[in-house]
């Protein structure tokens, strides 16, 4: 069960800014391989976010599994909404969805040129 306290956190983070990834480690240093995926794309289309280090506070790391119904970390938040995790994003990114996303949004995305 999600306590209110933590509840209230969590939307107190996704709320204090427009894209907000839960995550395990921080933007700088990923501590997993899932989360510096999606952290990759964040940085490679040039939006800026919120990484929420959920190693930090266990009651976090489990309490935003309840709060978004999804079993799974990283967890990405666009304007208060849920995304989805890795695999959602990745293909997102792929297909294009994400960056449209964004667009409709009003989340400024300007793409860094792919390293030859």
């Amino acid at each position: 069960m999600l306590d209110d306290q933590t509840k209230s956190r969590i939307e107190s983070e996704i709320s204090s800014q427009d894209v907000v990834l839960f995550m395990k480690g921080t933007p700088v240093f990923p501590q997993c391989g899932f989360s510096a995926a999606v952290v990759g794309v964040l940085t490679h289309l040039n939006v800026p976010f919120k990484g929420i280090n959920v190693l930090d506070d266990d009651a976090v790391r489990e309490g935003i599994k309840l709060f978004a119904e999804w079993p799974t970390i990283p967890q990405l938040y666009v304007k208060g909404e849920f995304m989805g995790g890795c695999d959602i994003i990745r293909e997102m990114y792929e297909t294009g969805e994400l960056t449209e996303m964004f667009n409709t949004r009003g989340i400024a995305v300007t793409p860094q040129p792919l390293n030859s």
